[in-house]
């Protein structure tokens, strides 16, 4: 049975574009985003936002504190709306102490709705912490006839 006692501690939780790690396990995060803005053009784009997929790498660097063993880490997206997607769930294994693991996960998601996502992260049944994503829609009409001046 893992041991929680005090630990794992998050030392980061991130969504970002790229993760390079080199020889040494050290990682740089490259481009970490808060925000997706997807734009639809031309003479009749939707009102409402259309589901798109998008990709993205979701990194969690968790370090072990007291916590051993091994454990269940969920990641639970909550849509704008409040229902909630099919969950992912990784092993995590914990040594203990400055010990860790940074858990890096290449997301294919799509959206559906425009508005806040919240991706809650469990470790076994605790919830560690939620990760905001925040989708914007950007209508751009290409084509309409302009309005005539009044003379």
């Amino acid at each position: 049975m893992p041991n929680y006692g005090d630990g794992p501690f998050i030392q980061a939780a991130c969504f970002c574009e790229t993760v390079i790690e080199d020889k040494l396990g050290v990682l740089s995060l490259i481009r970490i985003i808060d925000t997706l803005t997807h734009t639809q053009a031309g003479e009749t784009p939707p009102d409402e936002l259309p589901p798109f997929p998008h990709t993205f790498k979701l990194v969690i660097m968790l370090k072990s504190g007291e916590a051993k063993g091994r454990f269940n880490l969920r990641v639970e997206p909550e849509l704008p709306n409040g229902s909630t997607e099919k969950s992912i769930v990784l092993t995590a294994y914990f040594e203990g102490k400055e010990k860790g693991q940074n858990i890096i996960v290449d997301m294919a998601f799509v959206f559906k709705l425009e508005g806040l996502y919240w991706f809650n992260i469990f470790l076994d049944d605790k919830k560690l912490t939620s990760m905001p994503l925040r989708v914007k829609y950007n209508r751009v009409i290409i084509g309409a006839n302009r309005p005539t001046p009044n003379v």
